[in-house]
Formats: structure tokens, sequence, C-alpha cells
């Protein structure tokens, strides 16, 4: 069990620092694009390779096609939120709300039970939530909600599409390999902020000013997810996949240590209680 620990630790720290990059870039939707088209080119060989020697059934193609459709919603998403919240806010809720969701739905529509521990884990992980959302009650900040709330409902939505595509990814691995699956998800990736680059023309732009963070984040984006796919082939997505938002902790403090976003304690502490809700639903719940 240890390996898959490590690259599920290893994966939640690529994460967080490709997510540094993309808001400190000019332009998030170009900027996301042109990390994601690089390995996209690079590796449609190794998809079309194993699809050409192992072809698929028409359900197992749809599972597929479900997998880019939702990559190409969640990277729309994503350069969305990142145009409005803060690294430090925003992370922490779109890792979370996966482990938030899943018990729940499974408790109110599957007649699921959680333990003490589960229900401790979603009461730390709903008042963080809270606090980072930016919601105040009684004071001058009041006015200010509404814009607060945007990147937060933004940040729920992301999570929302983490949580149907790891599940559809899980289903996916029974047919082709990681990296012709890491392929997939690059094409919807890709696809969903196609239209956005071509309307905005500030590729040229966006490659001058940051050039060195993109060949970087082209490594650490697929990468990240790489090591995953790699860590649920070996050990239970349930096991593991709480551990990975270990990234919420190392986003909050890069957002507040290297972005110099305000509230630091704060949203660093707040990030830590969230961590600790995840690991008890997970572990524990």
């Amino acid at each position: 069990m240890l390996i898959p620990i490590l690259l599920v630790l290893a994966s939640g720290l690529c994460h967080a620092v490709w997510n540094l990059f993309t808001k400190r870039s000019i332009n998030k939707g170009v900027f996301l694009w042109t990390i994601m088209m690089i390995p996209a080119v690079l590796l449609l060989p190794v998809l079309i390779a194993e699809l050409w020697r192992t072809p698929l059934s028409w359900g197992d193609y749809g599972l597929l096609v479900l997998s880019v459709v939702l990559q190409g919603v969640y990277s729309w998403l994503l350069s969305k939120t990142y145009e409005l919240g803060d690294l430090s806010q925003i992370y922490p809720i779109m890792r979370g709300t996966s482990t938030l969701l899943v018990p729940l739905i499974g408790v109110v529509f599957l007649k699921e039970s959680l333990s003490l521990f589960g229900w401790t884990g979603i009461i730390l992980m709903i008042g963080g939530f809270f606090v980072l959302s930016g919601v105040t009650v009684g004071n001058k900040q009041t006015a200010r909600q509404p814009q607060s709330l945007k990147p937060f409902a933004l940040a729920l939505l992301v999570g929302l599409c983490t949580t149907s595509y790891v599940f559809v990814d899980k289903l996916n691995l029974q047919n082709i390999s990681p990296l012709a699956l890491l392929e997939v998800t690059n094409i919807g990736f890709v696809a969903g902020l196609t239209p956005l680059v071509l309307t905005s023309k500030a590729l040229k732009r966006e490659w001058k000013a940051n050039h060195k963070t993109i060949l970087l984040g082209a490594i650490l984006n697929p990468g990240s997810y790489l090591l995953f796919l790699f860590a649920m082939q070996q050990a239970p997505m349930a096991h593991i996949s709480p551990l990975r938002e270990i990234g919420t902790v190392f986003a909050t403090f890069l957002g507040v240590l290297i972005l110099k976003e305000q509230q630091g304690l704060k949203r660093i502490a707040t990030s830590i209680i969230i961590f600790c809700g995840i690991m008890l639903i997970g572990i524990l719940g």
C-alpha cells in the first residue's frame, strides 16, 4: 500500500502546483488549453495504437465519449473559476466537493449510513466551505456577498465535474491503459477550451509571457492525473481518493505564500479543517 500512497501524495502536490501556475497566468483559459495541447499531441499515437490493437464495444466507446464531455465542461468551468476566485479560496472547495457529495448522495438516495466520524467530517467540510464562501451575516460585507459567491458556486460545479469524471474513468480503466485514458481526458480538456482560445486571440501573448510555466505545467497537469490513475490500478479508489486531497493544503499554502492572497492564516486553517474532514469521511466514515 506504500507505493499507491506515495503516488497519490505526489499527484496532489503536482496538481496544486499547476493550479498555482494557472492562477498566475494572464488568460486562464488560454494557459490551460496550451498546457494540455502539448501532451494531447504527444500522446495521440498511443491512444490510436491501443484502440487499433484492441477495439472496444460500443458501450465502452460511449464511456470514453462521456469522459471527453465531462473533461470539456470541467476545463471551461475551471478557467472561469480562476478568473474570479483566489487559489486559497476556491481550490479547497473544488477538491473537497467530491468527498462531500459522495457520502451525502449515498445517505439520501441509497439509504446508506455514516459513522459518527463520517458525520463529523461532513460537518467540518460544510463549515470550512461556509468560511471560504465569504458569506457573512450582519456586517458591511453583506453587500459584497453576491460577488463573493460566484467563485464559490463555480468551484462547487468544478468539484461536481471532478466527482463525475473520476467515477467514469474508474470504469474506463477496465478497458484501456492509464496512458491511453489520459489522452482521452486530454482531448476532452482541450476541446472544452478551444472555442475560448479561438475567440480570445491571446495565444501568442500568453506563450511569450509564460512559456516556461506552460512547459512545466504541460508535464505536471497530465502527470498529476496519470499518477492517480496508476494508484487506482493498485489500490481501491475509496482508500486513496481522500488522501489525494492533501493538495488542498498544498494549494492554500502556495496561494498565501507565493500569491500573497488575503486572509492567509484563516484560509490555511480552514483548508486543514477541510482536509481533516475529508480524511474522516474517507477512512473512518
